[in-house]
């Protein structure tokens, strides 16, 4: 597996998740990572992306609350959610890629999702 994503749950409205991926190291070093998530009926989107070098980008909807960082030890990337939203509920997959297109991720690893639910 290359990777694995953990971490998700239900939790009320307000409250926190860590979310985890765990990458082979091959992929963890030379890859930007990131976090999407897809609700039922909605298409896929970025949450959050960290390139080798930290840099972030988040999306608007999550900025102030998620932080995704990178433990270079542990080849792993974590997505920490704080003040969720019912509107956060959805799965998240980890992934990973190299290349951009403009400011748009070509991702070329997903992980299998995880699903986080948060209640109102």
């Amino acid at each position: 597996v290359q990777l694995q994503a953990s971490g998700g749950g239900l939790v009320q409205a307000g409250g926190s998740l860590r979310l985890s991926c765990a990458a082979s190291e091959r992929i963890f070093s030379v890859n930007t990572l990131g976090w999407y998530r897809q609700a039922p009926g909605k298409q896929r989107d970025l949450v959050a992306h960290i390139t080798t070098g930290g840099t972030t980008t988040y999306a608007d909807s999550v900025k102030g609350r998620f932080t995704i960082s990178r433990d270079n030890a542990k080849n792993t990337v974590c997505l920490q959610m704080n003040s969720l939203k019912p509107e956060d509920t959805a799965v998240y997959y980890c992934a990973a890629g190299k290349f951009f297109s403009g400011s748009r991720l070509m991702t070329d690893y997903w992980g299998q999702g995880t699903q986080v639910t948060v209640s109102s």
